[in-house]
């Protein structure tokens, strides 16, 4: 299922890569167990070969590509979902180039930064109803959620009937853009906000959304960022989110028709 589309979406040259199969197997080896890209298997090629073809790849947009090319079979936009996570960032994940810039801008650019938690990225996604990533944000570990909100909403090919996100998510323009869309927010109110409507029975379904977390963070390099740049940890959100989409797509096709 894999093979097509990554054939679909990679950059082309003079040459074809060399054993590319094996090198897409290494990749995806080192995102699941989050080792060293000198850890690779020896059986599955130079390990060199795996991470120049992932980096090159990353900062070329082919993993977001991926991404477009997974939805084309159709998204549920009933209901979407917005969601941030913290990814905890390992101390490796420091010392990017710095470009010109100062260290605090170096940060800034590559989505790093320290809150509460510790070192790390803000991640922020927007899901479809069955719980399938679309797309993705990414800011320094102290950033807000609701800056992001916007730019997700406008990945969107069509205009969704609910918007479900938490209490991060609150705020008087935002609902009003959501309602400025033609679409219906679920986001219940801060404890210093007079209230507003939320009905249960749609933001109940907000588990869904967690759930693409909790299965995303399976893969290592998801749960600790272990990149230095931004466009890096970006491939890795979007290769591993093309991946649960094909997943799902095989867990309904296997599904008995009545």
């Amino acid at each position: 299922m894999l093979e097509p589309l990554v054939e679909q979406c990679r950059p082309k040259g003079k040459t074809p890569p060399h054993d590319l199969r094996r090198t897409m197997e290494a990749i995806l080896w080192r995102h699941q167990n989050g080792a060293k890209w000198r850890s690779v298997p020896v059986e599955l090629g130079p390990w060199w070969r795996a991470a120049q073809t992932f980096i090159r790849w990353a900062r070329l947009g082919v993993w977001e590509r991926l991404l477009n090319l997974v939805q084309e079979r159709g998204t549920q936009l009933g209901m979407t979902f917005l969601d941030g996570t913290s990814v905890r960032a390992h101390q490796k994940a420091a010392g990017a180039r710095r470009k010109g810039g100062s260290q605090a801008q170096r940060d800034d650019r590559e989505a790093l930064g320290r809150s509460r938690g510790g070192y790390g990225t803000k991640a922020c996604v927007i899901a479809d109803g069955l719980g399938r990533a679309i797309a993705f944000r990414i800011a320094p570990g102290q950033a807000h959620e609701l800056p992001d909100a916007i730019p997700l909403l406008d990945s969107l090919s069509d205009v969704p009937n609910w918007v479900v996100a938490d209490r991060g998510y609150s705020g008087h323009s935002f609902r009003e853009y959501i309602w400025s869309l033609g679409a219906r927010p679920a986001i219940p109110a801060k404890s210093n906000e007079a209230p507003v409507a939320c009905p249960e029975w749609i933001y109940n379904n907000r588990n869904v959304v967690e759930r693409l977390w909790a299965r995303l963070k399976e893969w290592r390099a998801v749960a600790t960022r272990y990149e230095k740049t931004a466009s890096s940890f970006m491939g890795i959100l979007c290769l591993t989110a093309a991946l649960d989409w094909l997943k799902t797509y095989q867990d309904l096709a296997s599904v008995p028709l009545t």
